[in-house]
């Protein structure tokens, strides 16, 4: 049974912090100082709220002497796992992750980027008279949306594109005990790729998935894709992909994340009119560290009462 006022160490900033602070449980919070690194936990904590880009790229490849004593819980703000060194999910203390908090965000900039595709929203603007001509738009209604991956984020888009008239197919690694309402299922990627006229990936990134988009798939894809990357970089084979671009095989590529972030100046997507990268923003929105926060408390709830967490993380699958 976990103490009634347990000390967390807060690498989450001072919204999550607050919030977590006011529980009746009456933790003792404490703030992460800048300059440790975010395993560099003191004795006593039991709950570490932390998340990825604060130093964990740079976790030496074994725990550090005296890992995890006292720890009992992890909690992740990040969906995705791939950033944390592999030791992190081995064995107690027990991790979870924010499953989910960011679907409605994530699902927002999918609709924006097939909407910008379909309604050539660039070539469509205006700067001065002489750019004045009609042009024929795309419409959403009757295309085909593939989905590679079919987790929170995949039921909030298919919630969307739904209402836009579109057809919905996807995959998942679990498959499809249950039919999904409006959703068609696929076994294989490389069958939903030939089919699909905007292809979203939403899976993480792990040893099994990383490269999953290359040479291969992308030459079975339905000629004039439009890829759109909301996950990880590393899956998708980049080369591949700009060769698939410049062949016409693959029309757009949405990318809000790459390989490596940033890449590097002078890297050819930057300057590729068929390309359009984000700064790896798709989950953000004004309510993000409340939904954080709310997710949080929930599952601290659980703790307090001695109750299973929920997100656990698996550590065969890292997700």
């Amino acid at each position: 049974m976990p103490a009634r006022s347990p000390v967390i160490l807060n690498q989450l900033g001072p919204i999550v912090g607050e919030r977590i602070a006011a529980h009746p449980s009456r933790p003792t919070v404490l703030m992460h100082e800048a300059g440790r690194s975010p395993w560099q936990v003191p004795a006593g904590v039991e709950v570490l709220l932390t998340r990825p880009l604060i130093g964990w790229e740079a976790a030496p490849a074994a725990p550090p002497p005296g890992w995890g004593n006292g720890l009992r819980w992890i909690q992740s703000a990040s969906t995705g796992m791939d950033f944390y060194p592999p030791w992190l999910l081995d064995g107690a203390p027990v991790v979870t992750c924010a499953r989910g908090v960011s679907a409605v965000a994530i699902a927002d900039y999918v609709m924006t980027a097939i909407l910008s595709v379909e309604k050539r929203w660039d070539a469509i603007r205006l700067s001065g008279p002489e750019d004045w001509r009609r042009e024929t738009l795309g419409s959403l209604s009757g295309k085909r949306l593939g989905l590679a991956g079919f987790g929170a984020i995949g039921r909030a888009v298919t919630e969307r594109t739904l209402a836009f008239g579109m057809t919905v197919g996807a995959v998942r690694r679990s498959g499809w005990a249950e039919p999904e309402p409006g959703v068609e299922p696929f076994d294989r990627l490389e069958d939903l790729a030939a089919v699909s006229d905007h292809l979203v990936l939403a899976l993480p990134l792990t040893a099994a998935t990383r490269g999953l988009v290359g040479a291969d798939l992308l030459s079975l894809a339905k000629p004039g894709l439009h890829l759109v990357n909301v996950a990880r970089g590393a899956l998708v084979d980049q080369d591949a992909l700009l060769a698939a671009i410049d062949s016409g095989r693959v029309a757009n590529a949405t990318l809000d994340v790459t390989d490596p972030e940033p890449l590097p100046a002078g890297h050819p997507f930057y300057r590729h009119p068929a390309i359009r990268l984000t700064p790896h923003v798709s989950w953000s929105a004004p309510d993000f560290d409340r939904r954080l926060a709310d997710r949080i408390l929930a599952n601290f709830d659980a703790y307090a009462r001695g109750e299973p967490l929920r997100d656990v993380v698996d550590a065969a699958t890292g997700y």
